[in-house]
Protein backbone atom coordinates (compact mmCIF):
# COMPACT_ATOMS: atom_id res chain seq x y z
CA UNK A 1 0.00 0.00 0.00
CA UNK A 2 1.39 3.37 -1.04
CA UNK A 3 1.46 6.16 1.57
CA UNK A 4 1.17 9.54 -0.16
CA UNK A 5 2.19 12.65 1.77
CA UNK A 6 -0.12 15.50 0.78
CA UNK A 7 1.03 18.94 -0.27
CA UNK A 8 -1.96 21.25 -0.57
CA UNK A 9 -1.11 24.57 -2.22
CA UNK A 10 -2.79 27.86 -1.35
CA UNK A 11 -1.20 31.15 -2.29
CA UNK A 12 2.04 29.34 -3.12
CA UNK A 13 2.29 27.91 0.40
CA UNK A 14 1.86 24.41 1.81
CA UNK A 15 -1.31 24.39 3.92
CA UNK A 16 -3.85 22.08 5.48
CA UNK A 17 -7.55 22.85 5.60
CA UNK A 18 -10.22 21.63 7.98
CA UNK A 19 -13.12 19.92 6.20
CA UNK A 20 -12.14 21.67 2.98
CA UNK A 21 -12.79 25.17 4.36
CA UNK A 22 -10.41 27.68 2.73
CA UNK A 23 -10.96 30.00 5.69
CA UNK A 24 -9.58 27.35 8.04
CA UNK A 25 -6.12 27.00 6.51
CA UNK A 26 -2.99 26.34 8.55
CA UNK A 27 0.32 27.11 6.85
CA UNK A 28 2.81 24.31 7.50
CA UNK A 29 5.55 25.44 5.14
CA UNK A 30 5.95 28.57 3.00
CA UNK A 31 8.33 26.64 0.73
CA UNK A 32 6.45 23.69 -0.81
CA UNK A 33 9.52 22.55 -2.77
CA UNK A 34 11.53 22.25 0.44
CA UNK A 35 8.66 20.31 2.01
CA UNK A 36 8.52 17.96 -0.97
CA UNK A 37 12.28 17.41 -0.82
CA UNK A 38 12.00 16.67 2.91
CA UNK A 39 9.34 14.03 2.24
CA UNK A 40 11.58 12.41 -0.37
CA UNK A 41 14.50 12.44 2.07
CA UNK A 42 12.30 10.66 4.63
CA UNK A 43 11.86 7.84 2.14
CA UNK A 44 8.52 8.53 0.49
CA UNK A 45 8.29 7.52 -3.17
CA UNK A 46 5.05 9.32 -4.07
CA UNK A 47 3.47 12.72 -3.44
CA UNK A 48 -0.14 13.87 -3.63
CA UNK A 49 -0.38 17.49 -4.75
CA UNK A 50 -3.49 19.69 -4.74
CA UNK A 51 -3.85 23.15 -6.24
CA UNK A 52 -6.48 24.38 -3.79
CA UNK A 53 -6.80 27.81 -5.41
CA UNK A 54 -7.13 26.07 -8.76
CA UNK A 55 -9.96 23.89 -7.47
CA UNK A 56 -12.00 27.00 -6.69
CA UNK A 57 -10.90 28.96 -9.77
CA UNK A 58 -11.46 26.09 -12.20
CA UNK A 59 -7.98 26.56 -13.69
CA UNK A 60 -4.37 26.13 -12.50
CA UNK A 61 -3.21 28.80 -10.05
CA UNK A 62 -0.16 27.38 -8.25
CA UNK A 63 1.79 26.21 -11.30
CA UNK A 64 5.00 27.93 -10.20
CA UNK A 65 4.98 26.13 -6.86
CA UNK A 66 4.31 22.80 -8.59
CA UNK A 67 7.19 23.40 -11.01
CA UNK A 68 9.52 24.04 -8.07
CA UNK A 69 8.37 20.81 -6.41
CA UNK A 70 9.06 18.86 -9.59
CA UNK A 71 12.50 20.44 -9.89
CA UNK A 72 13.36 19.59 -6.29
CA UNK A 73 12.31 15.92 -6.28
CA UNK A 74 12.42 12.70 -8.28
CA UNK A 75 9.37 11.05 -6.68
CA UNK A 76 6.20 10.06 -8.52
CA UNK A 77 3.52 12.73 -8.28
CA UNK A 78 -0.21 13.01 -8.74
CA UNK A 79 -1.97 16.36 -8.92
CA UNK A 80 -5.53 17.59 -8.67
CA UNK A 81 -7.29 20.94 -8.51
CA UNK A 82 -8.72 23.04 -11.33
CA UNK A 83 -8.14 20.53 -14.11
CA UNK A 84 -11.14 20.84 -16.41
CA UNK A 85 -9.97 20.13 -19.97
CA UNK A 86 -7.56 18.11 -22.11
CA UNK A 87 -5.06 20.93 -22.76
CA UNK A 88 -4.63 21.42 -19.01
CA UNK A 89 -4.16 17.68 -18.51
CA UNK A 90 -1.57 17.57 -21.29
CA UNK A 91 0.21 20.62 -19.87
CA UNK A 92 0.59 19.12 -16.40
CA UNK A 93 1.74 15.75 -17.72
CA UNK A 94 4.28 17.39 -20.02
CA UNK A 95 5.67 19.34 -17.05
CA UNK A 96 6.46 16.10 -15.27
CA UNK A 97 3.37 15.28 -13.22
CA UNK A 98 2.89 11.50 -13.12
CA UNK A 99 -0.90 11.39 -12.92
CA UNK A 100 -3.63 14.01 -12.92
CA UNK A 101 -6.74 13.83 -10.76
CA UNK A 102 -10.11 14.83 -12.20
CA UNK A 103 -12.71 15.65 -9.56
CA UNK A 104 -15.29 18.28 -10.49
CA UNK A 105 -14.64 17.53 -14.16
CA UNK A 106 -15.46 13.85 -13.59
CA UNK A 107 -18.87 14.84 -12.23
CA UNK A 108 -19.70 17.58 -14.71
CA UNK A 109 -18.07 16.09 -17.79
CA UNK A 110 -17.53 12.33 -17.52
CA UNK A 111 -16.78 12.19 -21.24
CA UNK A 112 -13.58 14.14 -20.49
CA UNK A 113 -12.41 11.33 -18.22
CA UNK A 114 -12.97 8.78 -20.95
CA UNK A 115 -11.25 10.93 -23.57
CA UNK A 116 -8.32 11.59 -21.24
CA UNK A 117 -7.93 7.88 -20.47
CA UNK A 118 -7.71 7.16 -24.19
CA UNK A 119 -5.17 9.94 -24.74
CA UNK A 120 -3.09 9.31 -21.61
CA UNK A 121 -3.37 5.64 -20.54
CA UNK A 122 -2.66 4.87 -16.87
CA UNK A 123 -2.23 8.55 -16.04
CA UNK A 124 -5.79 9.59 -15.13
CA UNK A 125 -7.16 9.38 -11.59
CA UNK A 126 -10.73 10.23 -10.58
CA UNK A 127 -11.16 12.15 -7.35
CA UNK A 128 -14.41 11.47 -5.52
CA UNK A 129 -14.95 13.81 -2.59
CA UNK A 130 -17.99 12.94 -0.52
CA UNK A 131 -19.93 14.24 2.44
CA UNK A 132 -22.31 11.66 3.94
CA UNK A 133 -21.74 9.52 0.84
CA UNK A 134 -22.80 12.29 -1.56
CA UNK A 135 -20.36 13.81 -4.05
CA UNK A 136 -19.18 17.42 -3.62
CA UNK A 137 -17.57 19.57 -6.33
CA UNK A 138 -15.86 22.93 -6.93
CA UNK A 139 -13.30 22.53 -4.16
CA UNK A 140 -16.02 20.96 -1.98
CA UNK A 141 -17.92 24.24 -2.00
CA UNK A 142 -20.94 22.57 -3.59
CA UNK A 143 -22.54 19.34 -2.41
CA UNK A 144 -24.90 17.44 -4.66
CA UNK A 145 -27.12 14.39 -4.43
CA UNK A 146 -25.04 11.98 -6.52
CA UNK A 147 -24.01 8.82 -4.71
CA UNK A 148 -20.24 8.26 -4.57
CA UNK A 149 -20.48 4.61 -5.61
CA UNK A 150 -22.74 5.46 -8.55
CA UNK A 151 -20.19 7.97 -9.79
CA UNK A 152 -17.34 5.48 -9.40
CA UNK A 153 -19.19 2.84 -11.40
CA UNK A 154 -19.43 5.23 -14.36
CA UNK A 155 -15.69 4.89 -14.85
CA UNK A 156 -15.29 1.14 -14.70
CA UNK A 157 -13.49 -0.30 -17.70
CA UNK A 158 -12.58 3.07 -19.25
CA UNK A 159 -8.93 3.03 -18.12
CA UNK A 160 -8.99 5.07 -14.91
CA UNK A 161 -5.82 4.17 -13.00
CA UNK A 162 -7.21 4.87 -9.50
CA UNK A 163 -9.91 6.60 -7.49
CA UNK A 164 -9.00 8.96 -4.65
CA UNK A 165 -11.88 8.77 -2.19
CA UNK A 166 -12.00 11.61 0.33
CA UNK A 167 -14.38 11.84 3.27
CA UNK A 168 -14.72 15.63 3.51
CA UNK A 169 -16.08 15.69 7.05
CA UNK A 170 -12.95 13.92 8.29
CA UNK A 171 -10.41 15.77 6.17
CA UNK A 172 -7.90 17.65 8.30
CA UNK A 173 -9.71 16.64 11.50
CA UNK A 174 -7.50 13.69 12.57
CA UNK A 175 -10.59 11.63 13.37
CA UNK A 176 -9.52 8.53 11.51
CA UNK A 177 -10.08 7.31 7.96
CA UNK A 178 -13.63 6.26 7.07
CA UNK A 179 -12.57 2.65 6.59
CA UNK A 180 -16.05 1.24 6.03
CA UNK A 181 -17.05 3.67 3.27
CA UNK A 182 -13.65 3.42 1.58
CA UNK A 183 -13.65 -0.37 1.56
CA UNK A 184 -17.28 -0.47 0.39
CA UNK A 185 -16.40 1.77 -2.56
CA UNK A 186 -13.40 -0.42 -3.41
CA UNK A 187 -15.56 -3.53 -3.36
CA UNK A 188 -18.13 -1.89 -5.62
CA UNK A 189 -15.70 -1.24 -8.49
CA UNK A 190 -12.73 -2.84 -10.19
CA UNK A 191 -10.59 0.29 -9.88
CA UNK A 192 -7.89 0.65 -7.18
CA UNK A 193 -8.98 3.06 -4.43
CA UNK A 194 -6.78 5.50 -2.51
CA UNK A 195 -8.15 6.50 0.90
CA UNK A 196 -8.10 10.14 1.98
CA UNK A 197 -9.43 12.28 4.78
CA UNK A 198 -8.78 12.03 8.50
CA UNK A 199 -5.78 9.71 8.82
CA UNK A 200 -4.75 10.08 12.45
CA UNK A 201 -1.89 7.64 12.98
CA UNK A 202 -0.41 4.20 12.41
CA UNK A 203 -3.57 2.54 13.71
CA UNK A 204 -5.39 3.79 10.61
CA UNK A 205 -2.69 2.26 8.42
CA UNK A 206 -3.18 -1.10 10.13
CA UNK A 207 -6.94 -0.92 9.52
CA UNK A 208 -6.39 -0.02 5.86
CA UNK A 209 -3.95 -2.88 5.37
CA UNK A 210 -6.70 -5.19 6.61
CA UNK A 211 -8.94 -4.10 3.71
CA UNK A 212 -6.23 -3.97 1.06
CA UNK A 213 -7.71 -7.14 -0.41
CA UNK A 214 -10.91 -5.20 -1.10
CA UNK A 215 -8.98 -2.96 -3.49
CA UNK A 216 -7.70 -0.17 -1.23
CA UNK A 217 -4.17 0.29 -2.55
CA UNK A 218 -3.08 3.63 -1.13
CA UNK A 219 -3.69 6.29 1.50
CA UNK A 220 -3.04 10.01 1.66
CA UNK A 221 -1.76 11.69 4.82
CA UNK A 222 -1.63 15.41 5.47
CA UNK A 223 -1.95 16.91 8.92
CA UNK A 224 -0.92 13.72 10.76
CA UNK A 225 2.47 13.79 9.06
CA UNK A 226 2.93 17.51 9.51
CA UNK A 227 2.20 17.61 13.23
CA UNK A 228 4.02 14.35 14.01
CA UNK A 229 1.06 12.17 14.97
CA UNK A 230 2.18 9.85 12.19
CA UNK A 231 5.91 9.19 12.34
CA UNK A 232 7.25 8.81 8.80
CA UNK A 233 9.94 6.31 9.75
CA UNK A 234 7.53 4.16 11.74
CA UNK A 235 4.92 4.25 8.97
CA UNK A 236 7.35 3.32 6.21
CA UNK A 237 8.77 0.51 8.33
CA UNK A 238 5.35 -1.14 8.60
CA UNK A 239 5.02 -4.32 6.59
CA UNK A 240 2.97 -3.61 3.48
CA UNK A 241 3.50 0.18 3.50
CA UNK A 242 5.71 1.83 0.91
Amino acid sequence: MILFPAIDLKGGECVRLEQGDMNLATVFNDDPAAQAAAFQLQGFSHLHLVDLDGAFAGAPVNADAVDRILAATTVTTQLGGGIRDLPTIESWLSRGIGRVILGTAAVRNPELVMEACRAFPDRIVVGIDARDGKVAVEGWAEAGDMDAQMLAKKFQDVGVSAIVYTDIDRDGMLQGINIEATAALARAVNIPVIASGGLAGSEDLEKLLAVEGDGVTGVISGRALYDGRLDAAVALAMEGIC
